[in-house]
């Protein structure tokens, strides 16, 4: 009777713990989903504005704002490094680590910044020219006049990155949320009045956008202040060496392999626009406009990543090793989310492409494309919450390194299935995603226990740190 009731007992509090971890990523991650979501939103009626100036103007506001998309990679080095140490120093008590976080996040965004905005400025003509595939006409000349306005600009846009790593850090994922939500109020605002009522074309546009995120800035620098967390911090004493370039190099050996991560994503799927177009321009039309409709969904899928990198980090500064629970709550959830997205995709197919603006031959290729993502939705869904985790303990780098043969094996299995059409592409982009989820999966069986801030051991719950030994 005596063993039962504990067993009882063990199994109600496992309940119980597992409730907690998802309810609190859930109250993580969808702050973070409605941020990721006003950007985009923002960035589909931005281009419709842009619409009214013709052809030429669409692909140049296009091709830049594809650019910034990748230079997004580089300050997430700053950002989602000075993230996780945060939550793990808070988690820890320790006000003196969160400090150098917070230090070393600044002290990157002032060495990185710089380089990016001068030298992108200084450079903006033959970036033009190369995202817009060589060509001089007028919209690289466009593309030119709205980089001359952007690139100096992107200084705020990094900044306000910064202030997000840090707010959701301390557990705030909520006011980066309201930033975003006003930041990108603003643009849609300012975007008409600038682009048509100033009569400055493309250039209103980056205008609107680099006037929309300095005010949001500027609010950011005060809710930093007024975190009472950081306000704490702010005041203790250095830690360590207690020098900015100790800092910074702490943020940077944390931020590095997400950035990584990030980026080597967003090439792979610049560079599957190339493969796509040997099929056929109608493929190309209906990939563009699929892959759209699929950020609702794989925006989704990176706020949990987002909740779950948080979370672990966090309950691992308190010395507590949770994150096979973590994990499985945030399969679960994500999972869920990709069946449900892929379902979606599957039933409607045919009346997203036309709400996202497809007809005839365009409509009927995206609607074929959508309807056999479901298999990958839902890996990928799988892939990167689970990469939450790992983000937070210390097992970016291996990720990195999964996502990186990946994407490779991704692009030249498209290749060589592309003979197939937009199906086959999917076929590619789904074994590629298999072989990843496996990666991971087997990423658990190479471990070591792992430490809390300072060194301390941490308490293991079943699911010891990465190791590459």
């Amino acid at each position: 009777m005596k063993a039962g009731g504990m067993k009882a007992g063990a199994e109600k509090s496992g309940v119980m713990k597992a409730r907690e971890h998802r309810r609190k990523l859930v109250s993580l991650a969808y702050p973070v989903y409605f941020e990721l979501l006003a950007g985009v939103t923002a960035g589909i009626i931005n281009m419709v504005w842009v619409a009214r100036l013709g052809g030429e103007a669409v692909a140049a506001v296009a091709a830049a704002t594809s650019l910034e998309n990748l230079l997004l990679g580089v300050i997430l080095v700053a950002g989602s490094g000075t993230t996780v140490l945060v939550a793990r120093a808070r988690g820890a008590e320790d006000p003196a680590a969160m400090r150098s976080a917070v230090r070393g996040g600044w002290a990157l965004w002032a060495i990185v910044t710089p380089v990016v905005a001068v030298g992108g400025f200084l450079c903006r003509e033959p970036l033009a020219r190369l995202v817009l595939g060589g060509g001089d006409g007028g919209s690289a000349l466009l593309a030119t006049g709205y980089l001359a306005i952007a690139l100096p600009g992107i200084a705020v846009f990094f900044a306000t990155n910064v202030i997000d790593g840090i707010l959701k850090g301390a557990g705030d994922t909520r006011t980066p949320m309201r930033l975003a939500l006003l930041a990108n109020g603003l643009i849609l605002v300012l975007d008409p009045l600038f682009i048509l009522g100033f009569d400055l074309g493309v250039r209103g546009a980056a205008i609107a956008t680099v006037l929309g995120r300095t005010v949001a800035l500027a609010c950011g620098l005060v809710a930093l202040r007024r975190n009472a967390v950081l306000r704490q911090a702010a005041g203790a004493p250095p830690s360590g060496a207690g020098s900015l370039g100790s800092d910074a190099r702490g943020v940077a050996a944390t931020g590095v392999p997400m950035s990584a991560d990030f980026v080597v994503r967003m090439t792979g799927a610049l560079a599957l626009v190339a493969v796509v177009a040997r099929i056929g321009v109608a493929e190309v039309a209906a990939y563009g406009i699929a892959t759209k409709a699929m950020y609702v969904a794989t925006m989704s899928f990176y706020s949990i990543r987002q909740a779950a990198s948080i979370r672990t980090a966090h309950l691992l500064g308190t010395g507590r090793d949770e994150r096979g629970a973590i994990g499985r709550q945030a399969l679960l959830l994500a999972g869920a989310l990709g069946l449900t997205a892929a379902l979606t995709l599957l039933a409607a197919g045919p009346w997203i492409m036309r709400a996202f603006g497809g007809e005839g031959a365009v409509a009927e290729a995206g609607a074929v494309y959508l309807r056999c993502l479901g298999p990958y939705l839902v890996m990928l869904a799988c892939f990167i919450a689970l990469g939450g985790v790992f983000e937070g303990s210390g097992g970016s780098p291996a990720l990195a390194r999964i996502t990186t043969c990946g994407v490779g094996l991704q692009l030249a299995l498209a290749y060589g299935l592309s003979g197939s059409g937009l199906p086959g592409v999917c076929l590619a982009m789904a074994a590629s995603m298999a072989l990843q989820c496996a990666a991971v999966a087997r990423m658990y069986r190479r471990t070591r226990p792992p430490t809390g801030v300072g060194g301390r051991p941490v308490q293991s719950a079943g699911l010891p740190m990465y190791s590459t030994e």
